[in-house]
């Protein structure tokens, strides 16, 4: 097998863990509800997949755009169960973030500098998930296994993206890997604290 077909299967493997961890998270809240789910975070996940659907275009890599493709429909199912058209502040804000680090540096700098943008925003804009488990003890609908998988697309991709020395896509991929890995460790320790407050309640119930 030559360098460029390994790195080829390793970009596929990384589009099919991304459709399966994007999977897990729907299912989850269609299955639990969004409790603990932040609105901003998956919004910018919609706008961001645009940029990189772009980004895969003019790279020529059908695993760059197949990527975010395969799980748009997905994100903007998640989206829409979040009830977004409640919140269009939420909305506007995650346009202007969009658009100020991710369309403006394009425009002004190429795509190096819209890579740099976008490194920033994919890190920042898990800020709000992580906020919302720091704040809210009820994160029944944030799945650990689909973040944790996130982890693991990441890893994927920065491998992907080290073999076609796409180093802009590779550091922008790295970040928010960083923080995939902090969401899914703050979401095990909230689902942990749920279970023993379940645990004690059962607890309290048997020695009534």
């Amino acid at each position: 097998m030559t360098l460029h077909s390994f790195a080829a299967s390793i970009g596929w493997v990384a589009v099919t863990v991304g459709l399966w961890s994007t999977w897990i998270q729907f299912r989850r809240i269609r299955r639990q509800g969004h409790e603990g789910v932040s609105l901003a975070t998956w919004v910018l996940f919609l706008f961001m997949g645009l940029f990189w659907m772009t980004y895969g275009v003019t790279r020529h890599s059908p695993q760059i755009f197949m990527g975010s493709l395969v799980i748009f429909p997905l994100q903007l199912a998640i989206v829409a169960r979040l009830q977004p058209f409640r919140h269009v502040k939420v909305l506007a804000r995650s346009f202007g973030y969009f658009a100020l680090l991710c369309v403006a540096p394009v425009l002004i700098w190429g795509w190096i500098g819209g890579l740099i943008g976008t490194g920033i925003a994919m890190t920042v804009n898990r800020g709000p998930q992580i906020i919302e488990l720091i704040r809210h003890a009820d994160a029944s609908g944030v799945s650990v296994a689909s973040w944790t998988w996130g982890v693991t697309g990441s890893v994927l991709w920065v491998l992907f993206y080290a073999s076609g020395r796409l180093w802009g896509a590779l550091a922008a991929t790295m970040f928010a890997g960083v923080a995939n890995a902090t969401i899914a460790t703050l979401a095990a320790w909230r689902h942990r604290q749920a279970s023993v407050m379940r645990r004690a309640l059962e607890l309290d119930v048997a020695l009534i």
